[in-house]
């Protein structure tokens, strides 16, 4: 089952944040993960959710997204991130709500 990262950030400082940005992809490749959406401004269509930048990473296993977010190196670039911007970051399933509903 494919899993997702959904990551909203706001950055407070760019050129520290740039680390970040041109290293991580070489760890999505590793990790067998890609950009569906990369940095884009949402548009707020309802709720009070105010999210100022979206990425959306996909990853072709869990085990993939897991591995990804524990390998020291992309912990490592989390601190830069975490340092440079104001963030969230979820982990979604790929698959729907229903499967668990029956599998309960």
């Amino acid at each position: 089952m494919k899993a997702y990262l959904v990551l909203d950030f706001e950055i407070t400082n760019l050129p520290a944040f740039m680390e970040y940005v041109e290293k991580i992809p070489e760890y999505l490749r590793k990790h067998a993960g890609r950009y569906l959406v990369e940095g884009v401004t949402p548009e707020i269509l309802e709720g009070d959710w105010e999210p100022k930048t979206i990425v959306i990473l996909e990853f072709e296993t869990q085990d993939n997204s897991n591995n990804f977010l524990s390998d020291p190196e992309v912990k490592q670039l989390f601190s830069i991130r975490h340092k440079n911007t104001n963030s969230n970051l979820i982990k979604v399933s790929g698959g729907s709500w229903r499967d668990e509903l029956s599998s309960n």
